[in-house]
C-alpha cells in the first residue's frame, strides 16, 4: 500500500526540486561558458563537427571531413611550384633572351626585377603572408645567383671562373646575411648565407693551384666561424646548417693534414700538417670547452676529436724522427700523455672526451699488434706435424709462420702502454658506482690491463728474437704468474680478473705444450711444469676456499675449481702419453702407464666424494682410459688387459653409492668386452667352455640377490652372466658353418625367452629374444639369398612398397601396439 502525500504538500515538494534545478542549469551554464573562454584562447581542438551533407548527396559521395591535405600544406606546396616556375622562368630568360637586350635593357631588367624580388617580401611580412614572402624571397636569391653569372658572361667574360665564382659566392653570403638580417621572420637568407660561406675560400685555393696544405688551411679557417655560430646561436635552421658545415669543412680539413702527416718522411715535413692538426684541436678543444659551459652534448665529441687531432699532429712528428721500427711508438705515446688532463680543472665532459681520444688511440696501436699475437698463439699448432725433429734455431722459426718482425718488433712495447693506459684507468678515470659500490668502469679497465700485460711479455720472443728456450719458458712462467693470480683470495670485484686471468693462462698454457713438441727433453719438462701448476693451483684453490668461508672471503668460483681440477688431469694425461714415447715404450706399454691417471683419479673422488670437483675429473679421466684403449688396439691381448683393468678401476668407483649404477654398468661392460677380446685373441673356437663357467656362478648370485632384494632389476641380477654367454656364442655362430652350434643356441635363447615371459623379466626375455631373432635369420640367410636370386627384379621394390603402404595403413595401429609393448616391459623387472 502506497502513502500518496496531501495535494498541498506534494505541490511544495515540486516547487523544491524545480527550484534545485534551476540552480543546477545555472551552474551548468556557467561552466560552458568558461569552457568556450578557454577553447577561445587555446588552439582549435583535433577534431571538428563533420558538417551538414547537403540534400541528395549518396553513401558513395566522400565525406568532405576526411581531407587528403590541410590548407597550409596545399598552400606550401603552391607557393613552392611558383617560386620553381619563377625561377625557371629567369633561367631561360638570362641563358636564352639575354642577348636580344642592349646594355641597358639588360641592366633595367636585371635590376628592376631583383629589386622587386626582394622588396615584396616586406610588404608581405607586413600583411601577415609569411608563406609567400618566403616563396618571393627564396625567387629573390635565385635572381642573385642568376644576376651574378650574368655579369660574368657580359662584363667580365675574361676573369678565371674559380676566381670569380671564389668571390661572387662571398659577396652572395655577405648580401644574404644582411638581407637575412634586416627580415628577421624570413628562414631561407641566413641559412642560405652560412652554406653559401662555406664555398670562398676553398674555391679561392683551388683557384690558385694551392699545396694540399693550404687547401686544408682554408677550410680549417672556414670552420671557425660556423663552429662561432654553433656555439653562440639558439637551437634553429640557421645552427643546423652551421653544424653541417662545420662537420663538413672541418672534416676535410683533418683528414687532408691526417693523410699529410702519414706520408712525410721527415720532420720538417711532418711538422706542417702537425701545425694543422694542432690548429684543429686548439679550435676543437675550445668548442668543448664552450659547449661544455652551455650544457650541450657536443662537448664529449668535440674533445674527442680535438684528441685525436693533437695525438696525430704529434705522433706523426715523432715517427719521421725515429727508426721504422719505432714509429708506431709515438702515437700511443702521445695518447699516455693526454690522460694527464684528467687531474686538471677542465670540465668533466672535456676530460671524457680526451680520455675517449686515448682509449680510441690505444685500441687503434693494439690492433697494429694483432698479427704478431696471432702468430704466437696459432702459429704453434704448426709444431703437431713436427714432433720430435728438433729445436728450431730461434723463437721466430719455432712458429713456423712468416711475418715481418722487423716492422713487429715493438709490439711487445706497444702492448705494455696499453696495459699501462688501461691500469691508469682503473686508477683515475671517474665512473658510476653500480650496485655493489664498485665501479663499473674498473672491472674492464683491470681486465684489459692483465689481458694486454700477458700479451706483451708472450710476444716479447719472436719480436726480440730470442731462442727456443725461452720461446718455450715464457708461456709457462706467465702461466705460473697468472694461477698465482686465480687462486688469490679477492673482493667481489675480482671475479672478472679471475676469469681473464684463467683464460690467459689457458691460452698461454696451450701455446706453450705446443712448441715444446719440438725435442722431447722440451715436451716432457713443459708438461710436468704445467701438470704441477695447475695441480698445485687446484689444490690452492680448495684450501683457500676452505679457510675463507668461515672469515668471510671469496674464493674462485665453483666453476673456476672445477676448470682447473679438469686441466690437471688433462695435462697429466699428456704427461703420461708423452714420457713413455720419449722413454722408447712402445704404444701398448703406453697405454698401460696411461690407466695410471684414472686409477689416481678414482682414489681421489673416494675421498672426494660429492664435491662438486669429483664429476668433472672422473669424466675427465675417463678421457685417459678411452685414449688408453685407442692405443692398445694394436694389440689383441693389450687390449684385453687394458679393457680388465679399466673394468677394476670402474668396479672400484662403483663402490660409492653416488656412483654405483653408472660405474657397475661401465665395469660389467669392459669385464665383458675384455673376456671377448682375450678369447678371440687367442683363437678360441669354442667360447662357451670359458664363458659358461662365469655365467653360471652369475646368475647364481643374482638369484640370491633377488631373493634379497626383490625390486633390484633383473639387468642388474641376471644380465652380465647372460650377455657373457649368449653374446660370444652368437658371433661364433655366425662364423659357424656347421648345425650344432646355432641349433643349440637357438634352443637355448628360446628357453631364456620363454622363461622371461613367463617370469615377466625383462632382462631374460630382450637378450633371449634377440639372440634367437639373429640366430634364426642366420640360419634363413642362405635361403633368402637364393630366393632373391630366383625372383624377378620387379618384386623386392613391388614387395617394399606394399609394406610400406601398409604400415602406412596401420601407422596408428601399430604405434599404439609398439607403446604397449613398452609398457609392458617397463613393467617387467
Amino acid at each position: 500500500m502506497e502513502n500518496i502525500p496531501p495535494p498541498a504538500q506534494e505541490l511544495a515538494m515540486i516547487d523544491q526540486e524545480l527550484v534545485r534545478l534551476d540552480a543546477r542549469r545555472g551552474q551548468l551554464l556557467a561552466r560552458k561558458a568558461q569552457l568556450l573562454s578557454l577553447l577561445a584562447r587555446s588552439a582549435p581542438p583535433p577534431w571538428a563537427p563533420a558538417p551538414p551533407v547537403p540534400p541528395g548527396s549518396g553513401p558513395s559521395a566522400a565525406p568532405p571531413s576526411a581531407e587528403e591535405i590541410s590548407p597550409p600544406s596545399a598552400q606550401n606546396v603552391l607557393l613552392a611550384l611558383g617560386g620553381v616556375l619563377l625561377t625557371v622562368a629567369a633561367i631561360a630568360f638570362t641563358l636564352v633572351s639575354w642577348g636580344h637586350l642592349g646594355v641597358g635593357g639588360r641592366a633595367a631588367v636585371l635590376t628592376v626585377i631583383t629589386v622587386a624580388a626582394l622588396a615584396v617580401p616586406a610588404a608581405l611580412l607586413r600583411r601577415g603572408l609569411a608563406s609567400t614572402a618566403e616563396a618571393v624571397a627564396a625567387f629573390g636569391l635565385a635572381l642573385m645567383v642568376l644576376d651574378a653569372y650574368a655579369l660574368h658572361e657580359v662584363a667580365l667574360p675574361r676573369t678565371d671562373g674559380l676566381r670569380y665564382t671564389a668571390g661572387a659566392t662571398a659577396v652572395l653570403a655577405a648580401l644574404w646575411a644582411g638581407y637575412g638580417s634586416a627580415l628577421g621572420r624570413l628562414r631561407l637568407p641566413l641559412p642560405a648565407a652560412v652554406a653559401t660561406a662555406q664555398l670562398p675560400l676553398f674555391l679561392g685555393s683551388l683557384a690558385v693551384e694551392a699545396s694540399s696544405l693550404t687547401t686544408a688551411w682554408a677550410l680549417l679557417v672556414t670552420a671557425a666561424p660556423a663552429t662561432a655560430l654553433v656555439l653562440w646561436l639558439k637551437p634553429g635552421a640557421v645552427r643546423t646548417v652551421a653544424v653541417v658545415a662545420a662537420c663538413v669543412t672541418a672534416g676535410a680539413a683533418l683528414l687532408t693534414g691526417g693523410s699529410l702527416s702519414l706520408a712525410a718522411g721527415t720532420p720538417p715535413a711532418a711538422a706542417g700538417p702537425g701545425g694543422l692538426l694542432l690548429a684543429a684541436a686548439a679550435l676543437g678543444l675550445f668548442a668543448a670547452w664552450r659547449a661544455s659551459r652551455i650544457a650541450s652534448r657536443m662537448a664529449p665529441a668535440c674533445a674527442v676529436v680535438a684528441g685525436l687531432a693533437a695525438v696525430a699532429a704529434a705522433g706523426g712528428v715523432i715517427r719521421t724522427a725515429v727508426p721504422d721500427s719505432w714509429a708506431v711508438l709515438g702515437y700511443p705515446l702521445c695518447g699516455v700523455a693526454l690522460l694527464t688532463v684528467v687531474r686538471t680543472r677542465l670540465p668533466r665532459a672535456v676530460v671524457r672526451g680526451l680520455a675517449g681520444a686515448a682509449g680510441a688511440v690505444t685500441a687503434a696501436s693494439v690492433l697494429w699488434t694483432l698479427p704478431a699475437l696471432a702468430v704466437v698463439l696459432l702459429g704453434a699448432s704448426s709444431r703437431i706435424t713436427a714432433i720430435w725433429t728438433g729445436a728450431p734455431g730461434g723463437a721466430r722459426a719455432a712458429f713456423g709462420v712468416d711475418l715481418p718482425w722487423a716492422q713487429q718488433s715493438t709490439a711487445p712495447l706497444v702492448l705494455l702502454i696499453a696495459a699501462g693506459v688501461a691500469a691508469l684507468a682503473y686508477r683515475l678515470l671517474p665512473g658510476a658506482p653500480d650496485s655493489g659500490g664498485v665501479r663499473q668502469w674498473r672491472v674492464p679497465a683491470l681486465c684489459g690491463a692483465v689481458a694486454l700485460g700477458w700479451a706483451a711479455v708472450l710476444v716479447a720472443p719472436p719480436a726480440l728474437d730470442l731462442g727456443y728456450p725461452a720461446a718455450v719458458a715464457t708461456p709457462l712462467v706467465l702461466t705460473a704468474v697468472l694461477l698465482a693470480v686465480v687462486v688469490r683470495p679477492r673482493a667481489p670485484v675480482g671475479t672478472a680478473v679471475t676469469v681473464t686471468a684463467l683464460a690467459c693462462a689457458l691460452a698461454g698454457s696451450v701455446s706453450g705444450s705446443l712448441l715444446s713438441l719440438a725435442t722431447r727433453t722440451a715436451t716432457v719438462t713443459a708438461l710436468a711444469a704445467l701438470c704441477a701448476l695447475f695441480t698445485g693451483a687446484a689444490v690452492v684453490v680448495e684450501t683457500v676456499r676452505a679457510r675463507g668461508a668461515a672469515a668471510g672471503a671469496q674464493g674462485a668460483s665453483r666453476p673456476v675449481r672445477a676448470l682447473l681440477a679438469c686441466v690437471a688431469v688433462g695435462y697429466a694425461t699428456a704427461l703420461v702419453a708423452a714420457a713413455c714415447p720419449a722413454a722408447g715404450l712402445p704404444a701398448e706399454h703406453t697405454a698401460l702407464a696411461l690407466l695410471a691417471v684414472p686409477a689416481a683419479v678414482a682414489l681421489l673422488g673416494a675421498r672426494l666424494r660429492r664435491h662438486p670437483v669429483a664429476a668433472p675429473i672422473e669424466l675427465t679421466a675417463a678421457g685417459a682410459g678411452v685414449l688408453a684403449v685407442v692405443l692398445a688396439s694394436g694389440r689383441a691381448p693389450v687390449l684385453a688387459l687394458v679393457l680388465a683393468l679399466s673394468g677394476v678401476i670402474a668396479a672400484g668407483t662403483a663402490v660409492r653409492e653416488e656412483r654405483r649404477r653408472v660405474a657397475g654398468y661401465a665395469a660389467t661392460a669392459l669385464f665383458v668386452l675384455a673376456t671377448w677380446v682375450r678369447l678371440a685373441s687367442t683363437g678360441v673356437s669354442a667360447p662357451e667352455a670359458y664363458t659358461l663357467p662365469v655365467t653360471v656362478p652369475a646368475l647364481a648370485v643374482g638369484l640370491l640377490r633377488r631373493r634379497r632384494d626383490p625390486e633390484a632389476s633383473s639387468w642388474t641380477a641376471y644380465g652380465p652372466g647372460l650377455a657373457a654367454t649368449l653374446l660370444p656364442s652368437l658371433l661364433a655362430a655366425w662364423g659357424d658353418p656347421d648345425r650344432p652350434r646355432p641349433l643349440l643356441l637357438g634352443l637355448a635363447a628360446l628357453a631364456l625367452t620363454l622363461a622371461g615371459a613367463r617370469l615377466r623379466l625383462q632382462a631374460p626375455l630382450v637378450l633371449g629374444g634377440a639372440v634367437l631373432a639373429l640366430d634364426a635369420l642366420h640360419e634363413l640367410a642362405p635361403y633368402v639369398m637364393q630366393m632373391v636370386g630366383v625372383l624377378p627384379r620387379w618384386l623386392p621394390p613391388a614387395l617394399a612398397g606394399l609394406l610400406l603402404l601398409a604400415a602406412g595403413a596401420t601407422y596408428e595401429q601399430r604405434l599404439r601396439e609398439a607403446r604397449r609393448l613398452r609398457r609392458t616391459l617397463g613393467r617387467m623387472r
